[in-house]
């Protein structure tokens, strides 16, 4: 059976300037939580009308109720701590560090994003898409030693509490109805480039131990759910950070154990620019999976041509099967809500493209 979504998208979507405003006056206690929602309610009704006239295949809200594609999971947990600037030393590459870590035992306050999925299934009209972290993700951000070693001495002691958490959101989610849920999993390529595998070793870790533990925890969130129909992804970046990135390689040094180890229906990977290496590591992953070519950048403005994209489509069908691939940009247009440096103009067209190129391709 064909992927059903054969024009993707990532999640995160510009905020526009009235959005920032009405963030930034919340922010200065000058705008309550109630004018908030609004402000926020009117930009997604705003943004699911431009996906609506683009022709997506499934929508989203763009992320506009976060402050970055982590805050999901902080602002519903209990046990965080706010750190200072300060303490926000040593960034990854092209990154930055939260601004709340883990400092005592997690627990779920509410639902993570039912305030997201239940707009979005009132007025998207149109499959939708939620996002949420991995396990991998929310531990290497949240965690650190020195401030949540007295609730948790070690990540083996934390990672219960987050599965726990995850799962239960993706199947409510599932029971939602939700027709797409995807994992958004960066860290794991971190080891696609060695300066950070060495960083690691540097660190007396064995990266690849590293990769194995977060994939049974990965796992272990999502392994057995009853999924109704919905399609589980992972996606796969290199960092996002306002155009940004932390790291470059090809995929060839996880391929083999992140496309098999993984229980997912599809990856989402990024193949935007030489940073991101060949298609050849394609040739580990599963036929019974979909991979999901993240061609077309979201880091700079001026558009792909229509032509190389179906080319480099051609060139990916020689290490998957064609009616296994599907095309999406490379990652969100604003992982973080300031968003990479383009116009809302550029981001129309490189959606229009990825339908354009998807019609052309698959028809």
């Amino acid at each position: 059976m064909p992927p059903a979504f054969r024009a993707d998208q990532v999640g995160s979507l510009l905020r526009p300037e009235k959005l920032l405003d009405a963030r930034a006056l919340h922010q200065r206690a000058q705008l309550d939580r109630d004018g908030l929602t609004r402000a926020e309610d009117e930009a997604i009704l705003q943004v699911l009308e431009m996906q609506r006239q683009v022709g997506m295949d499934v929508f989203t809200d763009g992320e506009y109720r976060r402050t970055e594609f982590r805050s999901v999971f902080a602002d519903a947990v209990g046990g965080m701590v706010e750190i200072a600037p300060a303490e926000q030393a040593d960034p990854p590459l092209g990154g930055v560090n939260p601004v709340k870590l883990i400092g005592d035992k997690v627990e779920r306050l509410r639902r993570l994003t039912a305030h997201e999925s239940g707009f979005l299934n009132q007025h998207a009209e149109a499959p939708i898409k939620i996002t949420l972290p991995s396990v991998s993700q929310i531990v290497s951000s949240f965690y650190r030693r020195g401030v949540g070693e007295t609730a948790y001495p070690d990540t083996a002691a934390l990672y219960p509490d987050i599965i726990a958490i995850l799962r239960q959101e993706i199947e409510d989610l599932v029971t939602e109805g939700v027709s797409y849920i995807q994992i958004d999993a960066p860290r794991y390529t971190y080891f696609v480039d060695e300066r950070w595998r060495q960083r690691f070793r540097d660190q007396g870790e064995d990266p690849d131990l590293i990769i194995d533990k977060w994939i049974d925890a990965d796992n272990a969130s999502i392994s057995g759910i009853k999924l109704q129909g919905t399609t589980l992804a992972m996606h796969l970046c290199r960092g996002n950070n306002r155009g940004a990135w932390f790291g470059e390689g090809d995929y060839s040094p996880i391929a083999e154990k992140i496309f098999n180890g993984i229980n997912i229906d599809r990856f989402l990977l990024e193949f935007d620019s030489d940073r991101s290496g060949g298609f050849e590591p394609l040739r580990y992953v599963p036929r019974d999976k979909t991979v999901v070519l993240g061609l077309i950048t979201t880091k700079t403005g001026p558009p792909e041509e229509i032509d190389e994209l179906l080319r480099r489509i051609e060139q990916a069908s020689h290490y998957f099967p064609m009616e296994n691939l599907s095309i999406s940009p490379q990652c969100g247009f604003a992982t973080f809500f300031e968003g990479n440096p383009l116009s809302w103009q550029q981001q129309r067209r490189k959606l229009e493209l990825v339908v354009e190129t998807a019609r052309r391709a698959w028809g």
